[in-house]
């Protein structure tokens, strides 16, 4: 008999492309999302739910007995609390998505016994928060206290995808959307030779899929990302050839102030300062050794970006960043 899987957040960047792949494996899958979804595989049910929604979620896992879970919903501390515990009674296998931004600052290539941030960091304001490299890690370590070992803890790269394409701590919206509309593109000169990975969401999902349900990964982490690394300049460059994006560096206070909505919410300061601003190669070799995955067969970053950006819709609207549209009127740039 088949095994029964769910996965949370079923349509986002690395669930768009797990769903058939877990299908193809021959899994029963219930894909959840907010989104109103139909397809026709045989042995994948789209289920319209908010997967935050206590009772209902709860009805579902209590109605299915699923062999497997894979949980992309982000979950901060209030809620990591209770609903991890009911995930490792309710499913025979949980993978809890975590973060390469859990990581700490770090020379070389980090494994999966790197440092953490939320382990070595001297900043009480980042560790009081509940910054997202900092909710990560608290479920990390809830798993761990469980005293169970029905889980798999997963840290993604910054991962690419249809609507996705990321630049520095931009979105599609100052990416491919200023390209498209002719405009130029402002990034933080601290980041400029900082290495960053950036994975391709159909080979995440390749690694997720063989993890689920694989009693080799019970308890275990993986970082599920490529272990090509590239400068956030080259990867400006690669932005610049396939879309033709012209980009200008700036001062980082002042990409701040152009990018975060509200100067007293630090979330963007944080991820500027806690992530970007380091140097993250992650190693993928304990993934590549569970799955027999090749690194010479993951998608190449350029050749990634350039797959995905010629699959946004040529209509697509992206809204307008004024701010930046007003600093390089201001600046003359």
């Amino acid at each position: 008999m088949s095994k029964k899987v769910i996965v949370l957040g079923a349509t986002g960047a690395m669930g768009r492309y797990l769903v058939p792949k877990l299908a193809a494996k021959g899994f029963q899958v219930d894909a959840v999302s907010i989104d109103d979804v139909a397809g026709d595989t045989p042995n994948v049910r789209y289920i319209k739910l908010d997967a935050k929604d206590w009772y209902a979620l709860g009805a579902l896992l209590d109605e299915n007995h699923y062999d497997g879970m894979v949980d992309f919903m982000c979950y901060q501390t209030d809620y990591l609390t209770p609903t991890l515990p009911r995930m490792l009674d309710k499913v025979g296998h949980y993978i809890f998505l975590s973060s390469c931004r859990v990581y700490a600052d770090s020379p070389g290539l980090l494994a999966e016994d790197a440092d953490r941030i939320y382990d070595v960091s001297n900043d009480q304001l980042l560790l009081n928060s509940d910054d997202y490299c900092i909710h990560k890690a608290r479920g990390e370590n809830i798993l761990h206290l469980l005293g169970k070992k029905n889980y798999t803890i997963i840290r993604p790269a910054i991962t690419y995808s249809l609507m996705r394409y990321q630049l520095v701590s931009l979105e599609a919206a100052n990416t491919v959307g200023r390209a498209r509309a002719g405009k130029k593109v402002l990034l933080p000169e601290g980041t400029r030779k900082k290495f960053t990975t950036m994975s391709w969401a159909g080979d995440v999902a390749d690694m997720i899929a063989a993890i689920l349900c694989n009693d080799a990964a019970m308890g275990e982490t993986y970082n599920v990302c490529t272990g090509e690394h590239r400068t956030w300049e080259e990867i400006a460059e690669y932005y610049h050839d396939i879309c033709n994006l012209e980009y200008i560096w700036i001062p980082n206070e002042d990409y701040l102030n152009i990018v975060a909505s509200d100067p007293y919410w630090p979330s963007t300061r944080y991820m500027l300062d806690y992530s970007r601003m380091f140097d993250c190669k992650l190693d993928n070799s304990k993934i590549l050794q569970l799955t027999g995955l090749k690194q010479e067969n993951l998608m190449k970053l350029y050749d990634g970006l350039k797959y995905e950006i010629s699959r946004c819709p040529a209509d697509h609207k992206f809204p307008v960043n004024t701010r930046m549209d007003d600093y390089i009127a201001q600046h003359n740039l």
